[in-house]
Protein backbone atom coordinates (compact mmCIF):
# COMPACT_ATOMS: atom_id res chain seq x y z
CA UNK A 1 0.00 0.00 0.00
CA UNK A 2 1.40 3.42 -0.99
CA UNK A 3 1.37 5.69 2.05
CA UNK A 4 3.85 8.35 0.93
CA UNK A 5 1.52 11.01 2.24
CA UNK A 6 2.62 10.06 5.74
CA UNK A 7 6.03 11.49 4.87
CA UNK A 8 4.62 14.89 3.97
CA UNK A 9 3.81 17.63 6.44
CA UNK A 10 0.98 20.11 6.68
CA UNK A 11 -0.46 19.55 3.20
CA UNK A 12 -4.06 19.45 4.52
CA UNK A 13 -4.49 16.25 2.51
CA UNK A 14 -5.18 12.68 3.42
CA UNK A 15 -5.44 9.34 1.70
CA UNK A 16 -8.74 7.50 2.00
CA UNK A 17 -9.03 3.77 1.43
CA UNK A 18 -12.34 2.99 -0.29
CA UNK A 19 -13.98 -0.31 0.61
CA UNK A 20 -17.39 -1.88 0.24
CA UNK A 21 -20.00 -3.42 2.49
CA UNK A 22 -22.55 -5.00 0.19
CA UNK A 23 -23.24 -2.41 -2.52
CA UNK A 24 -22.33 0.53 -0.28
CA UNK A 25 -19.02 2.39 -0.45
CA UNK A 26 -17.17 3.59 2.64
CA UNK A 27 -13.81 5.09 3.51
CA UNK A 28 -11.12 5.03 6.19
CA UNK A 29 -8.08 7.27 6.64
CA UNK A 30 -5.02 5.33 5.43
CA UNK A 31 -3.10 6.68 8.44
CA UNK A 32 -5.16 4.31 10.62
CA UNK A 33 -4.28 1.20 8.58
CA UNK A 34 -1.47 -1.25 9.35
CA UNK A 35 -2.25 -3.78 6.62
CA UNK A 36 -4.99 -5.56 4.72
CA UNK A 37 -5.30 -9.34 5.06
CA UNK A 38 -7.37 -12.04 3.44
CA UNK A 39 -10.10 -13.48 5.61
CA UNK A 40 -8.86 -15.58 8.55
CA UNK A 41 -11.02 -17.95 10.60
CA UNK A 42 -11.52 -16.42 14.05
CA UNK A 43 -12.06 -17.80 17.53
CA UNK A 44 -15.37 -16.63 19.05
CA UNK A 45 -15.19 -14.97 22.46
CA UNK A 46 -17.93 -15.92 24.96
CA UNK A 47 -20.16 -13.03 26.11
CA UNK A 48 -18.46 -10.56 23.73
CA UNK A 49 -20.38 -7.72 22.13
CA UNK A 50 -22.45 -8.99 19.16
CA UNK A 51 -20.35 -6.89 16.78
CA UNK A 52 -17.21 -8.80 17.77
CA UNK A 53 -16.75 -11.81 15.47
CA UNK A 54 -13.89 -13.14 17.55
CA UNK A 55 -10.11 -12.99 17.77
CA UNK A 56 -7.14 -14.23 15.75
CA UNK A 57 -3.36 -13.99 16.11
CA UNK A 58 -1.33 -13.11 13.01
CA UNK A 59 2.38 -12.91 13.87
CA UNK A 60 1.77 -13.50 17.59
CA UNK A 61 -0.35 -10.38 18.04
CA UNK A 62 -3.92 -10.96 19.24
CA UNK A 63 -6.41 -8.88 17.28
CA UNK A 64 -10.14 -8.48 17.82
CA UNK A 65 -12.28 -8.67 14.68
CA UNK A 66 -15.27 -6.35 14.32
CA UNK A 67 -18.02 -7.24 11.86
CA UNK A 68 -18.58 -3.84 10.28
CA UNK A 69 -21.82 -4.82 8.53
CA UNK A 70 -23.29 -5.90 11.85
CA UNK A 71 -22.17 -2.65 13.48
CA UNK A 72 -23.93 -0.37 11.04
CA UNK A 73 -27.01 -2.52 10.53
CA UNK A 74 -26.40 -3.93 7.04
CA UNK A 75 -27.52 -7.37 5.92
CA UNK A 76 -24.81 -10.02 6.28
CA UNK A 77 -23.98 -12.73 3.76
CA UNK A 78 -21.64 -15.72 3.50
CA UNK A 79 -18.80 -14.00 1.62
CA UNK A 80 -15.43 -14.18 3.37
CA UNK A 81 -14.20 -10.71 2.45
CA UNK A 82 -11.10 -9.03 3.88
CA UNK A 83 -9.72 -7.75 7.18
CA UNK A 84 -8.55 -4.14 7.41
CA UNK A 85 -6.07 -4.16 10.30
CA UNK A 86 -6.00 -0.79 12.04
CA UNK A 87 -4.06 0.91 14.79
CA UNK A 88 -5.45 3.92 16.65
CA UNK A 89 -5.89 4.87 20.30
CA UNK A 90 -3.10 2.34 20.95
CA UNK A 91 -5.38 -0.51 19.81
CA UNK A 92 -4.94 -3.12 17.05
CA UNK A 93 -8.34 -3.97 15.58
CA UNK A 94 -9.47 -5.78 12.42
CA UNK A 95 -12.57 -4.59 10.56
CA UNK A 96 -14.27 -7.24 8.42
CA UNK A 97 -15.27 -5.75 5.03
CA UNK A 98 -16.33 -7.18 1.67
CA UNK A 99 -13.89 -5.69 -0.86
CA UNK A 100 -11.24 -2.99 -1.12
CA UNK A 101 -11.51 -0.66 -4.12
CA UNK A 102 -8.45 1.57 -3.85
CA UNK A 103 -6.91 4.71 -2.38
CA UNK A 104 -7.96 8.29 -3.08
CA UNK A 105 -5.87 11.32 -2.19
CA UNK A 106 -8.13 14.20 -1.20
CA UNK A 107 -7.99 17.53 0.60
CA UNK A 108 -9.76 17.89 3.93
CA UNK A 109 -11.49 20.88 2.30
CA UNK A 110 -13.22 18.45 -0.10
CA UNK A 111 -14.81 16.44 2.69
CA UNK A 112 -18.46 17.26 3.23
CA UNK A 113 -19.38 17.41 6.90
CA UNK A 114 -22.38 15.27 7.86
CA UNK A 115 -25.35 17.37 8.92
CA UNK A 116 -27.82 16.68 11.72
CA UNK A 117 -29.85 14.30 9.54
CA UNK A 118 -26.82 11.97 9.40
CA UNK A 119 -25.14 12.61 12.75
CA UNK A 120 -27.99 13.70 15.00
CA UNK A 121 -26.60 14.71 18.43
CA UNK A 122 -23.33 12.97 17.59
CA UNK A 123 -25.08 9.58 17.44
CA UNK A 124 -24.08 8.76 13.85
CA UNK A 125 -20.96 6.95 12.75
CA UNK A 126 -19.95 9.13 9.80
CA UNK A 127 -17.28 11.83 10.01
CA UNK A 128 -17.75 13.03 6.44
CA UNK A 129 -18.58 12.24 2.83
CA UNK A 130 -16.45 12.60 -0.29
CA UNK A 131 -17.71 12.62 -3.87
CA UNK A 132 -15.47 10.92 -6.44
CA UNK A 133 -16.61 10.38 -10.05
CA UNK A 134 -20.26 11.00 -9.03
CA UNK A 135 -19.95 8.33 -6.33
CA UNK A 136 -20.46 9.15 -2.65
CA UNK A 137 -18.04 7.55 -0.20
CA UNK A 138 -18.99 7.73 3.47
CA UNK A 139 -16.03 8.05 5.83
CA UNK A 140 -16.86 6.09 8.96
CA UNK A 141 -16.06 7.16 12.52
CA UNK A 142 -14.06 4.10 13.54
CA UNK A 143 -13.20 5.57 16.95
CA UNK A 144 -16.88 5.90 17.79
CA UNK A 145 -17.64 2.39 16.51
CA UNK A 146 -14.98 0.94 18.82
CA UNK A 147 -15.90 3.14 21.79
CA UNK A 148 -19.58 2.16 21.47
CA UNK A 149 -18.53 -1.49 21.67
CA UNK A 150 -15.98 -0.95 24.47
CA UNK A 151 -16.34 2.43 26.24
CA UNK A 152 -13.10 2.06 28.23
CA UNK A 153 -11.15 2.38 24.97
CA UNK A 154 -12.25 6.01 24.65
CA UNK A 155 -11.29 8.98 26.79
CA UNK A 156 -10.33 7.79 30.27
CA UNK A 157 -12.36 10.44 32.06
CA UNK A 158 -11.81 8.63 35.36
CA UNK A 159 -8.17 9.78 35.16
CA UNK A 160 -9.44 13.19 36.23
CA UNK A 161 -10.43 11.73 39.59
CA UNK A 162 -6.75 11.16 40.29
CA UNK A 163 -5.56 14.77 40.17
CA UNK A 164 -3.09 15.24 43.04
CA UNK A 165 -4.74 16.95 45.99
CA UNK A 166 -1.84 19.39 46.30
CA UNK A 167 -2.93 20.89 42.98
CA UNK A 168 -6.40 21.73 44.28
CA UNK A 169 -8.22 24.06 44.52
CA UNK A 170 -7.23 25.26 41.08
CA UNK A 171 -8.29 28.37 39.21
CA UNK A 172 -6.65 28.62 35.81
CA UNK A 173 -9.35 30.82 34.28
CA UNK A 174 -6.65 33.38 33.43
CA UNK A 175 -5.05 30.80 31.11
CA UNK A 176 -7.40 30.67 28.11
CA UNK A 177 -7.25 27.64 25.79
CA UNK A 178 -8.50 27.20 22.22
CA UNK A 179 -9.50 23.67 21.13
CA UNK A 180 -9.93 22.43 17.54
CA UNK A 181 -12.01 19.22 17.62
CA UNK A 182 -14.71 18.17 15.16
CA UNK A 183 -16.46 15.58 17.34
CA UNK A 184 -19.19 17.22 19.49
CA UNK A 185 -19.00 14.34 21.97
CA UNK A 186 -15.22 14.52 22.34
CA UNK A 187 -15.29 18.32 22.50
CA UNK A 188 -17.65 18.12 25.46
CA UNK A 189 -15.65 15.40 27.23
CA UNK A 190 -12.34 17.23 26.73
CA UNK A 191 -13.84 20.54 27.81
CA UNK A 192 -15.46 19.04 30.91
CA UNK A 193 -12.18 17.40 31.94
CA UNK A 194 -10.11 20.53 31.37
CA UNK A 195 -12.62 22.61 33.32
CA UNK A 196 -12.37 20.15 36.18
CA UNK A 197 -8.63 20.84 36.20
CA UNK A 198 -9.35 24.57 36.57
CA UNK A 199 -9.15 25.74 32.96
CA UNK A 200 -12.57 27.32 32.55
CA UNK A 201 -11.73 29.87 29.86
CA UNK A 202 -12.08 27.72 26.74
CA UNK A 203 -12.85 28.43 23.08
CA UNK A 204 -13.92 25.37 21.04
CA UNK A 205 -13.82 25.32 17.24
CA UNK A 206 -15.06 22.41 15.04
CA UNK A 207 -12.08 22.37 12.67
CA UNK A 208 -8.60 23.75 12.11
CA UNK A 209 -9.77 26.48 9.73
CA UNK A 210 -12.08 28.10 12.27
CA UNK A 211 -9.40 27.83 14.96
CA UNK A 212 -6.85 29.44 12.61
CA UNK A 213 -9.27 32.24 11.66
CA UNK A 214 -9.87 32.96 15.35
CA UNK A 215 -6.14 33.03 16.11
CA UNK A 216 -5.57 35.40 13.19
CA UNK A 217 -8.39 37.69 14.36
CA UNK A 218 -6.83 37.88 17.84
CA UNK A 219 -3.38 38.47 16.32
CA UNK A 220 -4.61 41.24 14.06
CA UNK A 221 -6.47 43.03 16.84
CA UNK A 222 -3.48 42.77 19.17
CA UNK A 223 -5.17 40.57 21.81
CA UNK A 224 -3.60 37.20 21.01
CA UNK A 225 -1.47 36.82 24.15
CA UNK A 226 -4.41 37.88 26.30
CA UNK A 227 -6.96 35.54 24.71
CA UNK A 228 -4.92 32.38 23.97
CA UNK A 229 -2.32 30.77 26.23
CA UNK A 230 -2.44 27.28 24.65
CA UNK A 231 -3.79 25.49 21.57
CA UNK A 232 -5.12 21.90 21.53
CA UNK A 233 -5.86 20.27 18.18
CA UNK A 234 -7.14 16.98 16.84
CA UNK A 235 -5.53 15.71 13.61
CA UNK A 236 -8.51 14.44 11.61
CA UNK A 237 -10.87 17.36 10.94
CA UNK A 238 -12.79 18.59 7.89
CA UNK A 239 -11.77 21.75 5.98
CA UNK A 240 -8.38 22.01 7.75
CA UNK A 241 -6.68 19.20 9.67
CA UNK A 242 -4.59 19.54 12.80
CA UNK A 243 -1.24 19.10 11.07
CA UNK A 244 -2.00 21.98 8.71
CA UNK A 245 -3.09 24.10 11.68
CA UNK A 246 0.15 23.22 13.49
CA UNK A 247 2.23 24.15 10.44
CA UNK A 248 0.49 27.52 10.06
CA UNK A 249 0.82 28.34 13.77
CA UNK A 250 4.50 27.42 13.98
CA UNK A 251 5.38 29.35 10.81
CA UNK A 252 3.68 32.55 12.00
CA UNK A 253 6.10 34.81 13.92
CA UNK A 254 3.31 36.23 16.09
CA UNK A 255 1.66 32.88 16.96
CA UNK A 256 4.51 30.34 17.09
CA UNK A 257 5.35 31.05 20.76
CA UNK A 258 1.95 29.78 21.92
CA UNK A 259 2.25 26.12 23.10
CA UNK A 260 0.40 23.67 20.85
CA UNK A 261 -0.71 20.17 21.84
CA UNK A 262 -1.80 17.53 19.32
CA UNK A 263 -4.44 15.32 20.98
CA UNK A 264 -5.53 12.59 18.58
CA UNK A 265 -6.27 8.90 18.21
CA UNK A 266 -3.67 8.87 15.42
CA UNK A 267 -0.61 9.63 17.54
CA UNK A 268 1.57 6.61 16.74
CA UNK A 269 5.32 6.57 16.07
CA UNK A 270 4.98 7.67 12.45
CA UNK A 271 2.54 10.49 13.17
CA UNK A 272 4.53 11.57 16.24
CA UNK A 273 7.56 12.18 14.02
CA UNK A 274 5.39 14.21 11.68
CA UNK A 275 4.07 16.32 14.56
CA UNK A 276 7.58 16.90 15.87
CA UNK A 277 8.75 18.10 12.46
CA UNK A 278 5.85 20.55 12.38
CA UNK A 279 6.81 21.94 15.80
CA UNK A 280 4.10 20.55 18.11
CA UNK A 281 5.04 21.11 21.76
CA UNK A 282 3.34 17.90 22.96
CA UNK A 283 1.47 14.97 21.41
CA UNK A 284 -0.91 12.60 23.19
CA UNK A 285 -3.29 9.87 22.15
CA UNK A 286 -6.94 10.37 23.06
CA UNK A 287 -7.38 7.85 25.87
CA UNK A 288 -4.77 9.76 27.90
CA UNK A 289 -6.93 12.65 29.12
CA UNK A 290 -5.12 12.77 32.47
CA UNK A 291 -1.79 13.17 30.70
CA UNK A 292 -3.33 15.95 28.60
CA UNK A 293 -3.96 17.98 31.74
CA UNK A 294 -0.39 17.33 32.89
CA UNK A 295 0.92 18.54 29.52
CA UNK A 296 -1.24 21.68 29.66
CA UNK A 297 0.00 22.48 33.18
CA UNK A 298 3.63 21.97 32.20
CA UNK A 299 3.49 24.03 29.00
CA UNK A 300 1.56 26.93 30.48
CA UNK A 301 3.77 27.07 33.57
CA UNK A 302 6.86 27.02 31.34
CA UNK A 303 5.44 29.85 29.23
CA UNK A 304 4.68 31.88 32.37
CA UNK A 305 8.24 31.36 33.70
CA UNK A 306 9.75 32.46 30.41
CA UNK A 307 7.53 35.55 30.39
CA UNK A 308 8.56 36.43 33.96
CA UNK A 309 12.25 36.08 33.06
CA UNK A 310 12.00 38.51 30.15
Amino acid sequence: MDTNILLENGTNELEVLEFTLGENHYGINVAKIREILSYHPVTPVPNADPCIEGIFMPRETMISVINLKRCIGLEEDESEGLFIITNFNKLNIAFHVDTVIGIHRVSWAEIIEPDATINNAGAGVSTGVIKINDKLIVILDFEKIVTDISPETGLKVTDMDNLPTDREPRDRSKSPIIIAEDSPLLSKLITDCIKKAGYTNIIVKPNGQEAWDTLCDFRDEGTLDEKVHLIITDIEMPIMDGHRLTKLCKEDDDIKHIPLVIFSSLVNDEMRRKGEQLGADAQLTKPEIGKLVDAIDELIEKKEREKAER
